[in-house]
């Protein structure tokens, strides 16, 4: 299981990621959306394509643009479409069955 965790609070948590440059992409389905709000960054990767961004808020503290993702990636990313990365303070781990929430 692995987990983003920012905040003592658990943002994000799937059975498994895709992997890309050495970022953990959760699912869609795997967030925790009450604490993710759209921001209006964007970032260009040459192959991956256009990045979207969210901003993390939890415990009144924000992590502007703390996550990303590629809502319509380039054929050779497909595999992490709407797929979501994390930077910026969010640890992402790897926990034990009983150590999520």
């Amino acid at each position: 299981m692995m987990r983003a965790v920012w905040n003592a609070t658990v943002l994000a948590e799937a059975e498994q990621t895709v992997v890309v440059e050495g970022n953990h992409y959760f699912p869609p389905e795997s967030l925790h959306r009450e604490y993710f709000t759209e921001s209006r960054a964007r970032s260009l990767c040459l192959w991956k394509g256009l990045a979207r961004y969210y901003t993390v808020s939890v415990g009144g503290q924000t992590n502007v643009n703390a996550a990303w993702y590629y809502p319509h990636p380039s054929p050779l990313a497909k595999k992490i479409k709407n797929y979501v990365a994390f930077w910026n303070g969010v640890v992402v781990e790897e926990a034990a069955p009983q150590e999520s929430r």
